[in-house]
């Protein structure tokens, strides 16, 4: 795995570009995705799947043109970094990562502040 400063700036630079391909290249093809956004989207709070999380990355990136992530801080664990950041709006919110053994993300989980 890449030092996770490097990896949360790229991360972070792969949203801000809003190309869905190289979002997903940081994912596992059966990753599961949990965020209250993706509940308010597309029905599910927990999306499975590498063409599932397109499908709604790419309604969520079409509701929000002008999405924009500022890494604010990253706290690191084993195969786990927390990714704590600002929108183009203001709000603060943490990125959950569980990696593979790949450097893959496995899992991960968006929380928002209310």
């Amino acid at each position: 795995m890449q030092p996770p400063d490097t990896f949360a700036q790229q991360w972070a630079a792969a949203w801000n570009s809003h190309d869905l391909d190289r979002i997903l290249a940081h994912y596992r093809p059966d990753v599961r995705f949990r965020s209250n956004k993706a509940l308010a989207l597309v029905g599910t709070g927990e999306v499975v799947g590498k063409q599932a999380l397109r499908a709604y990355w790419q309604a969520a990136l079409d509701h929000q043109p002008a999405l924009h992530f500022t890494v604010e801080e990253v706290f690191v664990g084993y195969r786990t970094l927390v990714i704590t950041y600002t929108n183009h709006r203001g709000v603060r919110a943490a990125e959950t990562l569980l990696f593979d053994d790949q450097g893959l993300v496995e899992s991960a989980s968006a929380c928002h502040l209310p």
